[in-house]
């Protein structure tokens, strides 16, 4: 006798940053995101999040997707059976298929609930683990120099092996950010590169020539999405390895990216691309294609982080540096143990399910829409 979907509940969060970040030229102090909790008639319970990138657009945003979960899927879902995710999910996608933020939150909540019913973790959930422990790669903004480097020192002395620099501003003020951090981290350390699209290919090229003497990893979304030709030019001219990230959104992006040789590597998160179950998929479809993958993204709660660490210590294709570390950039939880991210690295655990609960308290006090 499998149990039915009794109750689920919304939240929209409003959760205050550490300061504020700035990336693709949009600043920000306070990160939106949306928690489901699904119960069944027997009392398990399953948790999600999302959390809508900085420049999201109607009808990605928040408000707009909790929206969608409380005015049109919950009234689908209760009293459905758990049992099968697929079907669940697929009935997500006919009630609202321009949002893949909405079937990813009352998925991963469906999985989370099966995993407790049955007794395992979320790892075991999908299929067990290739690494006992991940590591993280830090996050330096669109910063002057001077301030670049003494983020960057904070990265080391905790522990950190690399760090994403943001670019965008302009290609002298970029270099002076990347060489200013190079000097101050050494040699040791990893350096990426994020543009967020802002860049044409002449002036990403001009850049990229640039910094070459600064031993850059990676240089992620140089150009807008759509520019799979101008990604492939960049690649054939540099040196530098390009990775495609806001050009993924869904299994059928990535194979585009594959067909057109144009990316080194290929970046997303569990929320990007509509799913756990595709995130999946999609990893297998990378490794295959010898196509390694860096997982996460960058404002995430604990929930949505929890999930994306799990999933990437599934998969030896992922690369060493998880990019999610949204819980070192907002200044509380509403789990009742936050993860503790600060050292740059973290133990895979085999607790149930994701192994977090909801903060009653702390969900009451950052619920905003």
């Amino acid at each position: 006798m499998y149990a039915s979907i009794r109750q689920i509940e919304v939240f929209g969060i409003e959760m205050p940053l550490v300061g504020s970040f700035t990336s693709g030229g949009v600043t920000k102090a306070v990160t939106k995101c949306v928690i489901v909790r699904i119960v069944d008639d027997e009392g398990c319970v399953g948790i999600s999040s999302i959390d809508p990138s900085t420049r999201a657009k109607s009808p990605h945003t928040a408000p707009e997707q909790a929206r969608t979960l409380r005015d049109l899927v919950v009234p689908q879902l209760k009293a459905l059976r758990t049992n099968n995710l697929a079907a669940i999910t697929r009935r997500v996608r006919e009630i609202s298929p321009g949002q893949p933020g909405v079937a990813a939150a009352v998925e991963l909540a469906v999985a989370d609930l099966i995993a407790h019913r049955r007794g395992i973790s979320m790892l075991e959930f999908l299929g067990g683990g290739a690494r006992e422990r991940v590591r993280f790669n830090g996050w330096i903004g669109e910063l002057s120099p001077d301030e670049a480097a003494k983020e960057a020192a904070v990265w080391v002395a905790r522990g950190f092996c690399s760090a994403k620099v943001k670019v965008g501003s302009g290609v002298e003020e970029d270099h002076d950010r990347i060489a200013a951090v190079r000097a101050q981290v050494g040699t040791d350390f990893e350096l990426r590169m994020d543009a967020n699209e802002q860049y044409s290919l002449n002036d990403a090229l001009t850049l990229e020539r640039a910094v070459r003497g600064y031993d850059v990893a990676l240089f992620e979304q140089p150009v807008n999405r759509r520019d799979l030709d101008g990604l492939a030019e960049l690649r054939r001219l540099g040196t530098t390895p390009i990775m495609a990230d806001e050009s993924v959104v869904d299994h059928e992006s990535l194979i585009r990216i594959i067909r057109a040789d144009c990316a080194d590597l290929v970046k997303f998160g569990i929320e990007q691309v509509g799913g756990l179950v595709r995130a999946s998929q999609m990893l297998a479809t990378a490794r295959a294609a010898a196509l390694p993958v860096v997982l996460g993204h960058g404002f995430g709660l604990d929930v949505s982080t929890m999930a994306e660490i799990l999933l990437g210590a599934t998969c030896d294709n992922v690369v060493d540096g998880l990019e999610c570390v949204g819980p070192l950039k907002v200044s509380d939880s509403v789990v009742t143990k936050p993860l503790d991210l600060s050292s740059g690295h973290l133990e895979i655990s085999n607790s149930i399910g994701l192994g977090l609960e909801l903060d009653e308290t702390k969900l009451a006090q950052y619920q905003a829409f």
